[in-house]
């Protein structure tokens, strides 16, 4: 479901020329979730940028359910839900109010069935009609996350999603990326808690200062650095 062939992204800055991310491949499958660990500034948001169409690779490509970010990006976007820090809601609308603008922007065919839905799933039912601006961190995250997927895609991206939530808003996104799995979505899935990448990834790609150091599934990289906890094997690619 998402291929990512030898991407690199540079960007000049004061300092002079920053590679983002250096020559990263890898590939992610249906029903299953990709993860990339690492810490602040290795490249995971830029390389989630590129896949998702919002960067354009200077070298490289990425492609997502079969369509090329370079030759199709429009098709790429209609195929992912994208989810970061950074995804902002309508401060004056209501929760169900941007629910459904996205559901009928996506073209969903039945936008208020679909809506409600998805106010049950995820417990949006006490402030829905709350406007944006009102609402918690929390209640704020919980709509981010049916907006992405209120077209129901295939491919989920989703960029260190549980920052500056609680305890228990993080256990209600957690548990929905572990439906989304048994549901058959492909998901990709960047963090820099290691917790979160034990419980959820079915593979783990170690990046730091741009570069794919090492990937494969917990039990792969624990035989390849001879570390038990992920943190120590985290700790043994990069050092």
């Amino acid at each position: 479901m998402i291929e990512v062939d030898g991407v690199v992204k540079r960007f000049m800055a004061p300092e002079g020329l920053i590679v983002a991310v250096d020559h990263v491949s890898f590939t992610a499958e249906k029903g299953a979730v990709y993860g990339l660990l690492g810490p602040n500034g290795a490249g995971k948001t830029t390389t989630l940028r590129v896949v998702s169409t919002l960067l354009s690779p200077d070298e490289g490509t990425a492609r997502i359910a079969g369509f090329d970010v370079r030759t199709h990006p429009r098709d790429v976007r209609a195929s992912i839900g994208f989810l970061s820090p950074t995804t902002r809601l309508y401060a004056k609308l209501t929760a169900i109010e941007v629910l459904l603008y996205f559901a009928r922007m996506n073209g969903v065919a039945k936008p208020h069935k679909r809506v409600e839905e998805l106010i049950e799933s995820f417990g949006i039912g006490d402030y829905r009609d709350q406007r944006c601006e009102r609402l918690s961190t929390g209640m704020a995250q919980k709509v981010n996350i049916a907006r992405a997927v209120v077209h129901d895609p295939p491919v989920l991206i989703l960029d260190e999603p549980t920052t500056g939530l609680d305890v228990m808003v993080s256990e209600v996104f957690l548990s929905f990326v572990e439906r989304a799995r048994a549901d058959g979505r492909c998901v990709l899935f960047s963090t820099h808690i290691v917790r979160e990448a034990e419980r959820l990834c079915d593979r783990i790609g170690v990046i730091h200062e741009g570069r794919l150091r090492a990937e494969g599934t917990l039990d792969e990289l624990r035989q390849r650095t001879g570390q038990r906890h992920l943190e120590d094997v985290f700790l043994a690619v990069v050092s």
